[in-house]
């Protein structure tokens, strides 16, 4: 876990370099949803890899890096899913037919876990990270349900990520603390 003033660093460097990272995505990527999700999952990894980082690049050349891993990442799930999918139909139903007990018990308890927080975060945020992760919806499609800008949804839908982020480890450590008791 982060020291405060690494998080005050991390937090100053990323307010630096977001809208460089952002339009570096940008340059790559061509969808705006796409951009935001690859730009979400950069930061998020970036974070996590941030006690890491051993300042031999500039931090944005590091963001840099991060951010083509995950893009390469994104486009390859995509890449698969959609062959896999679009030539083999049948392989959707037998994924879903192939979780045995013990896996499809696995799943139902994530599913408890997840809907528990998603229960303890504020409304708005549990409301736009339904909206995206459950009803499958583009930043556009959750804006005109909710009567907001696109850029006012992304703000938000970044904010929600951090904030279940946190309540999950919170959760977590929680769970560990009541099985050492």
């Amino acid at each position: 876990m982060f020291q405060k003033m690494d998080q005050k660093l991390f937090t100053s460097e990323i307010s630096l370099c977001k809208n460089r990272l952002k339009n570096y995505i940008a340059q790559k990527v061509g969808d705006q949803s796409e951009i935001e999700e690859i730009w979400q999952e950069t930061l998020i990894s970036a974070s996590e890899s941030w006690p890491t980082f051993s300042g031999k690049s500039s931090f944005f050349t590091w963001l840099c890096g991060i951010a083509n891993h995950e893009i390469a990442d994104f486009y390859r799930k995509k890449r698969i899913k959609t062959f896999l999918f679009s030539h083999f139909p049948f392989l959707e139903e037998i994924v879903s037919e192939a979780l045995g007990p013990e896996e499809e018990l696995l799943e139902k308890e994530m599913r408890k876990e997840v809907k528990k927080v998603l229960d303890r975060l504020t409304e708005g945020y549990s409301l736009i990270l339904r909206l995206k992760y459950y009803q499958s919806l583009s930043m556009e499609e959750i804006a005109k349900k909710l009567g907001m800008t696109t850029k006012a949804v992304e703000s938000r839908l970044s904010r929600a990520r951090e904030a279940f982020r946190i309540e999950w480890r919170t959760q977590k450590s929680e769970l560990k603390v009541q099985d050492h008791v």
